[in-house]
């Protein structure tokens, strides 16, 4: 069985074709676009225009890397939830569009969900706690009794948010995170910010707030030392210098957000009796991320498993391997009246009927 797999929930648009043989996953192809800028962030309406601007071309270039005919197709899934709501809707038409002209099955998945089964399909994990760390969505997840709970999660923005909006204070464009991973290498100094751990819950905007008023504090420092160098050539003394560098508030803010992140995975681990534990999302890219990860699961005799770095953002080969997941049990789609968006759903609201 051939399924393809359309993402489209933010600011990547992809494709995934992948084959199904007596229940084993081959990606055939894995092709995405991403939307970025040099610098701010993300307007909705100019997303979604650069993903029906680039839809076609993506579709066409996953096919010829995967050596086959849009005919041979077998199933269509898209992201249905959640997601941007303009974003969203350029993937749901695309989908209903390639079901009605090829006269095959259509089924909408739930993006979150996506990243945790792409992680089982990939790894030996069986039974895994997923810290799920992207833009928006920021969970610690785990299956139990039909549906897939969440066991913590962010109280105000995504830890991927986080980043990229910190990145912006810094003049780095979008995406931020990688570009903050860049500079995090560089610092040499831990800036103690705020350690927000709130049961099992986390809180990224008042470290964004402290990180920004560090920034603020050392532009003005410089701006005043440079008119202290102006009007006292001979007196280099009168200057005061911030001990801290950019690089520096880059490697505190990673460390500090990742312990917190590693901190309430390990209490969900517990709490579950799981020993094992998959990183999904875009943020899991991270190297040290990865490196704090294996070395507590280490420290509790369990197993971390991190994906490739292409099945860590989001793409469409996860799109289309949860697409069969769902679709193998009654061999049904979706009517296509039913193929909509639903931009607000969340994860443990939907029954996994599947496993």
């Amino acid at each position: 069985m051939i399924i393809l797999g359309i993402e489209s929930t933010a600011h990547t648009f992809g494709i995934g074709i992948i084959e199904v043989k007596r229940n084993k996953l081959k990606i055939l192809a894995n092709v995405r676009s991403l939307f970025s800028t040099k610098s701010g962030g993300m307007i909705p309406s100019k997303v979604a225009q650069f993903h029906i601007d680039n839809s076609d071309k993506i579709i066409k270039t996953a096919l010829k890397k995967a050596k086959i005919d849009i005919k041979d197709i077998d199933l269509i899934s898209y992201s249905q939830s959640p997601g941007i709501g303009h974003c969203l809707r350029i993937g749901a038409v695309t989908a209903r569009t390639l079901a009605l002209k090829l006269k095959k099955p259509i089924i909408g998945v739930n993006h979150c969900i996506a990243h945790l089964e792409i992680g089982r399909a990939m790894t030996k994990a069986k039974d895994p706690i997923l810290l799920y760390v992207s833009g928006a969505n920021t969970q610690v997840i785990a299956y139990e009794s039909g549906k897939y709970r969440i066991f913590g999660e962010t109280l105000d923005i995504g830890i991927g948010n986080f980043l990229d909006s910190f990145g912006r204070s810094l003049d780095l464009g979008f995406p931020g995170g990688p570009k903050i991973a860049k500079l995090a290498e560089k610092g040499k100094k831990y800036i103690e910010l705020p350690y927000v751990v709130k049961g099992m819950d986390v809180s990224f905007g008042g470290i964004l707030t402290n990180l920004k008023q560090k920034l603020k504090i050392k532009e003005e420092n410089k701006k005043e030392n440079k008119e202290k160098s102006n009007n006292n050539k001979n007196n280099k003394n009168n200057s005061k210098k911030i001990n801290y560098t950019k690089a520096d508030l880059c490697y505190s803010a990673q460390e500090t957000v990742f312990a917190m992140m590693i901190e309430v995975a390990e209490r969900a681990m517990a709490h579950c009796d799981k020993n094992e534990l998959i990183l999904g999302g875009g943020v899991a890219c991270n190297k040290r991320l990865q490196q704090m990860a294996d070395k507590m699961c280490k420290a509790r005799k369990a197993k971390a498993y991190a994906l490739p770095n292409e099945l860590n953002v989001d793409n469409g080969a996860m799109i289309a391997w949860l697409g069969y997941e769902m679709f193998k049990k009654n061999k049904k789609g979706i009517p296509i009246s039913k193929a909509d968006i639903r931009p607000y759903i969340r994860t443990d609201e939907v029954k996994v009927h599947w496993r």
